[in-house]
């Protein structure tokens, strides 16, 4: 692991009495293991003196990844989403360390904010080295025509869980892990951690393995629930938790949405060199968990109702968790073509999102992107440049009907990039993956050879597990304040004896941002707008309602 100074600086005796203050002192001596590698959670160390070695266990065999002295903290990122533990720290000169627990921690940092960011850039950095040259704390063993394994590597990616993926046809190292772990083709595919082994698990059991789900918390009652990380949802967290909320946010996969999958966002203000999805998602997780919010993926919403005061969301695992308010923030879908065999193809050639993972399965070969939207000419740009050859179907005439027009120039100017217009796909074919794509205009029908279709073709809004707590429009978008009508408004608004605050739907208390809103601005930053601006509003709702 590189010893660079964001990564590991080294605290001021004035930074370490800070933490001094609120932690306890322990001496170590040389064996003493702090934690291990595979914990369910461990506490913030800093090193007064002796030193302390951060390793990995693999393969049977130990690596130092980094050396920490006096001055030293341990720690990353897993220390505020509450993830396991993805190394062990081990004494090896013996001295004194200061122990503070998580929630002391937390504190610490929120009241000493130059302390904060010294402590959250390192993490930040130190989590992108794990990401670079300790992918083998997580292993996936899984073919490359496994579906089922895109899932759990898609979910691996998008929460930054540093990863290896090895395929049972190519990786030499299976061979010895099958035969250590026992492990059967029927099984696969399989996570390994530390020395646990998760056979056939999904992301939802991966999820609660690793320390994500709702089984960490202590509680089911919170001031707001967020149902939905994308931008809007995650701005929403970020507000809510810094003004003082108990908040949950709740997303189906993981944190980011549709726009935690783009590989660059170029009109966002203050990134006048673009931001990838990615970047800009973990970055606001890290804000929101800085400030207290609690995030749970994968977590889906079934259905919704009222009870006792409290808005109740039921989840799909069939628990219930109960919030004063609710912001709806569950985006919008991409719908799927219809065309024979795409469900067979779905995560083994049709694909949602272009991301680094995704990018390189394609391995430089042709693919085919569908749409016409930002999201799709964010996808032909990156997948060209990662090699390979693209061609992008619309059904309209040009593209400038709903692409920004810098995308616009830029993929009509790329030599590896062909667009066929008022054209549809109208079949998919390959035998263990996809190989080619038929597509029809108005003068035939034509076979594209591609190893990949990604589908970005409009838009179906997340408001089904609504349950009819929120009056929507005919394309099934939550109206909102001045949107909705007086039929969709009963008599308890008259008992109330006012309107809609802004966002609020003709639920009291349930508020809708970003893409799910009817009428919203497709646009990352209006969905922070919109995320931000809405904990006005709940904060102005609560006041009406007095706390049990």
């Amino acid at each position: 692991m590189a010893d660079d100074g964001a990564a590991f600086p080294t605290l001021s005796p004035e930074e370490i009495a800070v933490f001094d203050a609120v932690g306890e002192r322990h001496s170590v001596s040389v064996g003493d293991v702090l934690y291990r590698q595979g914990d369910p959670t461990y506490d913030f160390f800093v090193v007064l003196s002796g030193a302390v070695d951060i390793v990995i266990h693999a393969d049977g065999q130990e690596r130092v990844i980094a050396h920490h002295g006096a001055g030293r903290f341990l720690g990353e990122l897993n220390m505020l989403t509450g993830q396991r533990v993805f190394v062990s720290a081990r004494v090896v000169e013996p001295g004194e360390v200061v122990e503070v627990p998580r929630d002391r921690l937390r504190h610490a940092l929120a009241v000493n904010p130059r302390l904060g960011d010294l402590v959250l850039s390192a993490f930040l950095a130190r989590r992108s080295v794990l990401l670079e040259g300790a992918a083998d704390t997580v292993r996936v063993i899984a073919s490359r025509f496994s579906p089922e394994a895109m899932q759990i590597r898609e979910f691996l990616a998008r929460n930054s869980i540093p990863h290896e993926w090895l395929d049972p046809e190519n990786d030499a190292a299976v061979e010895g892990l099958v035969a250590h772990f026992d492990i059967r083709p029927a099984e696969l595919p399989v996570v390994v951690v530390a020395d646990t082994v998760l056979r056939r698990p999904t992301p939802g059991s991966l999820s609660e393995y690793l320390g994500l789900t709702l089984g960490r918390l202590p509680g089911r009652c919170f001031d707001l629930i967020v149902v939905g990380g994308g931008p809007a949802g995650l701005a929403a967290a970020v507000y809510g938790a810094s003004e003082g909320l108990n908040t949950l946010g709740l997303d189906q996969i993981a944190a980011g949405g549709q726009a935690g999958t783009s590989s660059r966002i170029e009109n966002y203000l203050g990134f006048p060199l673009g931001i990838s999805g990615t970047d800009l998602t973990q970055r606001a997780v890290v804000q929101a968990e800085k400030f207290g919010a609690e995030l749970v993926s994968p977590c889906a919403a079934e259905s919704l109702r009222e009870e006792s005061g409290h808005l109740v969301v039921r989840l799909s695992d069939g628990s219930d968790v109960a919030g004063r308010a609710v912001i709806v923030a569950s985006g919008a879908r991409y719908r799927r073509l219809e065309t024979a065999r795409l469900e067979e193809f779905e995560g083994n050639g049709v694909f949602y999102a272009a991301t680094e993972l995704e990018a390189r399965m394609c391995a430089a070969s042709p693919v085919v992107v569908v749409g016409g939207g930002n999201s799709a000419g964010q996808a032909a740009l990156f997948l060209a440049e990662s090699g390979s050859q693209v061609t992008v179907v619309i059904r309209g005439p040009d593209l400038s009907k709903s692409m920004s027009q810098y995308l616009v120039e830029r993929v009509e100017a790329d030599s590896r990039i062909e667009v066929l217009t008022e054209t549809f796909v109208t079949a998919l074919d390959g035998e263990r993956s996809l190989a080619s794509v038929e597509v029809t205009d108005g003068s035939g029908t034509a076979t594209i050879k591609a190893s990949a279709l990604f589908s970005f073709i409009g838009a179906e809004p997340g408001s089904g597990w609504l349950s009819g707590c929120a009056a929507l429009d005919s394309s099934g978008f939550v109206l909102t304040d001045r949107a909705l009508r007086p039929d969709d408004l009963g008599g308890r608004w008259e008992t109330l004896g006012r309107r809609p605050l802004p966002f609020e739907t003709s639920h009291p208390g349930l508020f809708a941002v970003g893409d799910v809103r009817s009428g919203s601005t497709k646009r990352v930053a209006a969905a922070v707008g919109e995320g931000s601006a809405a904990v006005r509003s709940v904060h102005e709702f609560l006041e009406f309602v007095p706390h049990p």
